[in-house]
Protein backbone atom coordinates (compact mmCIF):
# COMPACT_ATOMS: atom_id res chain seq x y z
CA UNK A 1 0.00 0.00 0.00
CA UNK A 2 2.37 2.63 -1.03
CA UNK A 3 -0.26 4.88 -2.33
CA UNK A 4 -0.83 5.87 0.89
CA UNK A 5 2.10 6.66 2.36
CA UNK A 6 3.45 9.92 2.24
CA UNK A 7 7.02 10.72 0.78
CA UNK A 8 8.63 13.34 2.47
CA UNK A 9 9.29 15.62 -0.70
CA UNK A 10 10.74 18.98 0.34
CA UNK A 11 9.56 22.29 -0.65
CA UNK A 12 11.80 24.46 -2.93
CA UNK A 13 11.71 27.39 -1.37
CA UNK A 14 12.89 29.27 -4.90
CA UNK A 15 9.78 27.87 -6.38
CA UNK A 16 7.81 30.12 -3.49
CA UNK A 17 10.16 33.37 -4.05
CA UNK A 18 9.68 33.41 -7.63
CA UNK A 19 5.75 33.06 -6.87
CA UNK A 20 6.42 36.28 -5.19
CA UNK A 21 8.40 38.27 -7.42
CA UNK A 22 6.30 37.45 -10.03
CA UNK A 23 3.05 38.97 -8.01
CA UNK A 24 4.86 41.99 -7.41
CA UNK A 25 6.03 42.35 -10.72
CA UNK A 26 2.26 42.01 -11.63
CA UNK A 27 1.20 44.24 -8.91
CA UNK A 28 3.87 46.88 -9.93
CA UNK A 29 2.99 47.01 -13.49
CA UNK A 30 -0.95 47.33 -12.52
CA UNK A 31 -0.37 50.34 -10.11
CA UNK A 32 1.46 52.08 -12.92
CA UNK A 33 -0.96 51.51 -15.38
CA UNK A 34 -3.52 53.04 -13.12
CA UNK A 35 -1.26 55.94 -12.47
CA UNK A 36 -0.78 56.39 -16.08
CA UNK A 37 -4.71 56.50 -16.94
CA UNK A 38 -5.29 58.70 -14.30
CA UNK A 39 -2.89 61.12 -16.04
CA UNK A 40 -4.31 60.71 -19.40
CA UNK A 41 -7.94 61.51 -17.50
CA UNK A 42 -6.72 64.80 -15.79
CA UNK A 43 -4.71 65.91 -19.04
CA UNK A 44 -8.10 65.36 -20.75
CA UNK A 45 -9.97 67.53 -18.26
CA UNK A 46 -7.46 69.94 -18.52
CA UNK A 47 -7.68 70.55 -22.35
CA UNK A 48 -11.43 70.33 -21.85
CA UNK A 49 -11.70 73.02 -19.70
CA UNK A 50 -9.34 75.30 -21.89
CA UNK A 51 -12.14 74.84 -24.82
CA UNK A 52 -14.84 75.49 -22.41
CA UNK A 53 -13.39 78.95 -21.28
CA UNK A 54 -12.46 79.75 -24.54
CA UNK A 55 -15.75 79.10 -25.90
CA UNK A 56 -17.62 80.76 -23.58
CA UNK A 57 -15.24 83.58 -24.25
CA UNK A 58 -15.33 84.08 -27.73
CA UNK A 59 -19.25 83.62 -27.54
CA UNK A 60 -19.60 86.49 -25.12
CA UNK A 61 -17.58 89.00 -27.30
CA UNK A 62 -20.13 87.45 -30.44
CA UNK A 63 -23.24 88.05 -28.16
CA UNK A 64 -22.30 91.30 -25.72
CA UNK A 65 -19.44 92.56 -28.25
CA UNK A 66 -17.14 92.61 -25.47
CA UNK A 67 -15.08 90.03 -23.45
CA UNK A 68 -16.00 88.76 -20.17
CA UNK A 69 -14.84 90.88 -17.43
CA UNK A 70 -13.50 88.04 -14.82
CA UNK A 71 -14.25 84.31 -14.48
CA UNK A 72 -17.48 84.97 -12.42
CA UNK A 73 -19.07 86.46 -15.52
CA UNK A 74 -18.92 83.24 -17.15
CA UNK A 75 -19.98 81.48 -14.55
CA UNK A 76 -23.33 83.06 -14.06
CA UNK A 77 -24.17 84.31 -17.45
CA UNK A 78 -22.85 81.62 -19.64
CA UNK A 79 -22.76 78.10 -17.40
CA UNK A 80 -19.31 77.65 -17.10
CA UNK A 81 -18.31 74.73 -14.46
CA UNK A 82 -14.64 73.16 -13.74
CA UNK A 83 -13.84 71.65 -10.46
CA UNK A 84 -12.09 74.61 -8.24
CA UNK A 85 -10.21 71.60 -6.64
CA UNK A 86 -8.59 70.19 -9.66
CA UNK A 87 -7.99 73.32 -11.71
CA UNK A 88 -6.91 76.85 -10.95
CA UNK A 89 -7.92 79.45 -13.58
CA UNK A 90 -5.45 82.28 -14.00
CA UNK A 91 -8.12 85.29 -15.87
CA UNK A 92 -6.52 88.75 -16.66
CA UNK A 93 -7.86 90.63 -18.65
CA UNK A 94 -6.37 92.92 -21.33
CA UNK A 95 -7.97 95.34 -23.16
CA UNK A 96 -11.97 95.51 -23.88
CA UNK A 97 -11.69 94.00 -27.36
CA UNK A 98 -8.27 91.82 -27.07
CA UNK A 99 -8.81 88.20 -25.99
CA UNK A 100 -7.92 87.74 -22.22
CA UNK A 101 -5.17 85.77 -21.31
CA UNK A 102 -6.00 82.68 -19.55
CA UNK A 103 -4.01 80.10 -17.96
CA UNK A 104 -5.06 76.51 -16.59
CA UNK A 105 -2.90 75.28 -13.63
CA UNK A 106 -3.49 71.74 -12.35
CA UNK A 107 -3.56 71.74 -8.30
CA UNK A 108 -1.36 69.40 -6.87
CA UNK A 109 -3.00 66.95 -4.13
Amino acid sequence: MSRFQYKNQSRKPSGFLLSVLIFLAILVIFIQGISSLSDSTLRRQKESLANAITRSVTYCYTVEGAYPENLEYLKKNYGLTYDEDAFFVDYRVIGANVLPDITIIEKGD
